[in-house]
């Protein structure tokens, strides 16, 4: 996520660092309260209120209350708690946009599901532009299906546009929620104010209907989870509302193209960030444990997230603090297991083959690392992209809402005289990639999945195997640009180095994503 010079102009970043309040500081606002155990105790709304707070929702199921006080004392009444594991206000710990070992499974892949599924065209107005679909083969995929209707994505993010018509009809609003509060306003109150989640929502599923694009799944429903705000701040209440909505509510995917937690990095002996990504990460697993598969960006840092060194750019709302780190400190929501996450790519070089793409190169921006990439998937690369994809055309086209047109750089907007008062817009960014990915999920689901399955039409590691098995392997590059790579990693100041082969590799994991191959489980050659 380059926060610096020509990088933070050239990109929609997935940045995703959170200001670290003071573990001594009390001050009137949010906290969350984390229990030991994995339940909340019967009294703790009696003593929430004699601490001088109130209860704004509680998350038995993971042990976590989220809690309103005025109270300088607040915090330290509740840590003489026993039961309590962390208390930490959450007023400075906002996550904020500034982009604009894999489960085995039968190689042959599951027998088709129960599900309902039909096909869908890649024909709408905007389609030429979407050399993204091309690259991953979703127009031969949709050929066999465009996902079933019995499908849901979680999109969590800052919000949809209910009104887009190119996402009217796939949207769920009943399933729709604004988390920003950390408790949960079902329905149109998830409404995008920002434009970074009604962009990813299109690419996973934009309908087919004849005008602007055609996302991934475009037969699915999608539920805008809004746990980011008008600003692109993501609060850990509202990341941790997220995940329990979609986990209670029969979610089969979400999308988290963000970071979550106090600092971009964070760490493990650290007692207020230890409080806050321990909620975050019983959530997330709370979530793949009610059949949730989730994916999530690697980030734009071009920093090797396995082998951290330095962490330059957090807090982003305050000065950064240089702090030298190390394995011990960790990315959420990537790097909490059964996570899948995904790095980002731009458009290759066509092949002698029509609809075959080669020498696939991981865009500039992208983070990588060995364990922490599951698979790469297109997020852009405006420099380095194959013409005529380079510059504005080599970033990722999708849905925008209207009511935050100056969001999107006037370059980047695209209109349909089809479709008139609509907008589409270019950006780029590892936020790009994820839903990519999200979207084939959501077709192996449609395509395999078992309605009658008591959590979830498809547990999670068989997702994540499928993909894994079906991606196109990616081979480490034996020579690059010299600009790119000239581009060093925005925290570590290290160059960009692949380590790995052919078949798993810290730059695109598995390989990329690749529609065709997941709907017909054939293996990535």
């Amino acid at each position: 996520m380059p926060k610096h010079g020509v990088c933070r102009a050239l990109l929609l970043l997935t940045a995703v660092v959170l200001t670290l309040a003071f573990a001594g500081a009390a001050s009137a606002g949010t906290y969350v309260v984390l229990y030991k155990a994995h339940g909340v105790p019967a009294n703790a709304g009696q003593a929430v209120r004699t601490a001088g707070g109130t209860v704004l929702a509680s998350y038995p199921q993971i042990g976590v209350i989220i809690a309103e006080s005025s109270q300088a004392s607040f915090r330290a009444t509740l840590m003489k708690d026993n039961a309590v594991d962390g208390v930490s206000a959450t007023a400075d710990f906002a996550t904020r946009l500034n982009d604009g070992g894999t489960d085995s499974a039968d190689a042959e892949g599951p027998p088709q599901g129960d599900l309902p599924n039909t096909p869908a065209t890649d024909a709408d107005s905007l389609s030429a532009l979407q050399w993204d679909m091309r690259q991953i083969h979703t127009p031969q995929a949709h050929a066999i299906t465009g996902g079933s209707p019995s499908v849901l994505v979680g999109d969590i993010d800052t919000g949809i546009d209910f009104d887009h018509p190119d996402l009217q009809a796939n949207i769920d609003v009943a399933n729709s929620v604004n988390c920003v509060t950390g408790a949960p306003v079902p329905g149109l109150a998830a409404q995008d104010d920002n434009g970074h989640g009604t962009h990813t929502a299109g690419t996973i599923a934009a309908a087919a209907n004849g005008v602007g694009i055609v996302g991934v799944a475009p037969n699915v429903k999608v539920a805008g989870i809004k746990s980011g705000n008008a600003d692109g701040f993501f609060f850990p209440q509202a990341v941790i509302c997220g995940f329990m909505w979609a986990a209670t509510h029969h979610m089969d995917v979400t999308n988290n193209s963000y970071f979550a937690d106090p600092w971009e990095y964070n760490c493990r002996n650290d007692p207020v960030q230890r409080g806050i990504w321990k909620a975050e990460q019983r959530a997330i697993l709370y979530a793949e444990q009610q059949g949730v598969t989730v994916v999530a960006a690697e980030g734009n840092d071009s920093d090797d997230t396995a082998h951290p060194t330095q962490d330059q750019t957090s807090p982003d709302d305050t000065t950064p603090v240089t702090r030298d780190i190390t394995n011990a400190c960790v990315i959420i929501p990537v790097e909490v297991p059964g996570v899948i996450g995904v790095s980002a790519t731009g458009s290759a070089a066509q092949g002698t083959s029509a609809g075959q793409y080669a020498d696939h190169r991981k865009s500039f921006y992208s983070s990588f690392g060995v364990g922490v990439t599951q698979l790469a998937a297109p997020g852009g690369d405006s420099l380095f992209g194959t013409p005529p994809f380079t510059g504005t055309a080599g970033r990722v086209l999708s849905t925008w809402p209207t009511e935050v047109t100056a969001n999107c750089l006037a370059a980047r907007r695209v209109f349909d005289a089809g479709a008139p008062g609509a907008l589409w817009c270019y950006q780029q960014g590892t936020s790009m990639a994820s839903p990519h990915v999200a979207g084939v999920a959501a077709l192996i689901i449609s395509r395999f999945g078992d309605s009658n399955s008591p959590n979830g039409k498809m547990r999670p590691n068989q997702v994540k195997a499928l993909l894994a098995q079906t991606a196109d392997p990616q081979a480490c590059p034996t020579e690059l640009p010299a600009a790119y790579v000239a581009i060093l990693g925005v925290n570590s100041e290290l160059p960009q180095e692949c380590q790995g082969g052919p078949g798993y590799n810290s730059w695109y994991g598995n390989g990329e994503v690749d529609a065709f191959n997941a709907v017909t489980h054939t293996a990535g050659n």
